[in-house]
């Protein structure tokens, strides 16, 4: 019964595919951000603005796994020039899989396309921000050789 339950996860797995997300899909992209941001009122226009001003970008890229129940996972990438890297640094400012999609390496996989993209792009590192009570996404990360490198300093403006 384990090796069906586990070829049966493989092939849910090999059917999900990883691709650039288009202006069509910013609803099912809202309702994954709102899973990555419970405590967050979601401003609807001003999210829409963002996420279109990004798609039309050369220094943004917004990925999405899909299934055939839609849209199950979303990973956004921003290019910068960085002096300190004497180059370009690229940084994860999203990643979420639906809650119902977790453990089955979607999320690896949608990491494993933005480094793609970071490399292809021209970059030496990339790098992602993660709140301090988001421990086993720490642990995610560090499975994928990500190493706790800086402290993040912020202030509202």
């Amino acid at each position: 019964m384990e090796k069906i339950v586990s070829a049966m996860s493989r092939l849910e797995v090999d059917s999900i595919s990883i691709a650039p997300c288009g202006k069509h899909e910013f609803s099912q992209i809202l309702s994954l951000l709102a899973q990555l941001w419970p405590d967050k009122e979601l401003h609807v226009g001003r999210l829409r603005a963002v996420f279109e001003r990004g798609i039309a970008s050369s220094t943004q890229y917004y990925i999405g796994a899909r299934a055939e129940a839609g849209l199950i996972g979303f990973g956004s990438l921003t290019i910068k020039n960085n002096l300190w890297l004497e180059g370009n640094m690229a940084n994860i400012d999203e990643l979420v899989v639906d809650a119902e999609y977790r453990g089955r390496k979607i999320g690896t996989r949608l990491v494993g396309e933005l480094v793609r993209e970071a490399r292809a792009r021209g970059c030496s590192r990339i790098e992602l921000d993660s709140a301090f009570h988001r421990q086993a996404a720490h642990h995610f990360y560090e499975s994928l050789s990500f190493e706790r490198r800086a402290y993040l300093f912020s202030k509202r403006l």
